[in-house]
Parts: C-alpha cells; structure tokens; sequence
C-alpha cells in the first residue's frame, strides 16, 4: 500500500496557533538546526560540538546552546569536576526535529545534484 502524504493547506491562523511559526521559534535559528543534527542521538561535549561546527564563534555556540536548553529542545548535564565538563543531548522535544533535518537533507541533495546536472 502506497504511504500517503499529509498536506496542510495555508489558511490564516492567528500568530500563537500557528504551527510553522511554533516550530520555527525552535529551529528558526540560523545554526540551531546544525546544533540538533550534531546532537541527534548522541551526548557531546561543548568541544565536540564546535568542532563539528567550525564556523560558529563561541560567543554564538553558547548562546544557541543556551537559548536550546531554556527552551527545552536539550538538555545540559553538569558534571561537578575541574576542569568543568558538560554534555548535551537532545530532550523528546529536541528528537521531534530530527524527522524535519531528514527531510531537509534530501532538499539540500536534490538541490545539489540540480545544480551538478545544469
């Protein structure tokens, strides 16, 4: 049996019933989604993290990282060590995104292979 697609037609909703606007206060962030993608499944360090993401500064790292964690979409564990150590990990509500970055990936290789073959 073929899977079917669920479509949502544009309609006017007011701004806070708006589900695209709820999703993007989460993922809107131009390095937030690159944040959820390294985390996916994982725990990392901070350093892991700004690693796999070069070309964030620290200064915005450890406000996304913040601005995540308030929301609720990660969770930072704080371990009482020196030198400090603390992990991230995506909470369920983080998880939720992962399907969205799938989908998103494929956009971006079509767009890609678009490109190549132009």
């Amino acid at each position: 049996m073929a899977k079917t697609q669920q479509h949502y037609p544009a309609q006017m909703v007011e701004p806070e019933h708006c589900p695209v606007r709820k999703a993007m206060e989460i993922v809107g962030g131009k390095w937030r989604l690159f944040i959820i993608q390294q985390l996916g499944t994982k725990t990392l360090r901070y350093g892991e993290i700004k690693r796999a993401i070069p070309d964030i500064s620290e200064k915005m790292l450890i406000q996304e990282l913040k601005c995540l964690v308030e929301m609720g979409v990660i969770e930072k564990k704080s371990f009482g060590e020196i030198p400090p150590r603390v992990e991230y990990t995506l909470t369920n509500k983080g998880k939720l995104a992962l399907p969205l970055l799938k989908h998103i990936t494929k956009f971006g290789l079509a767009l890609q292979q678009e490109q190549h073959t132009a």
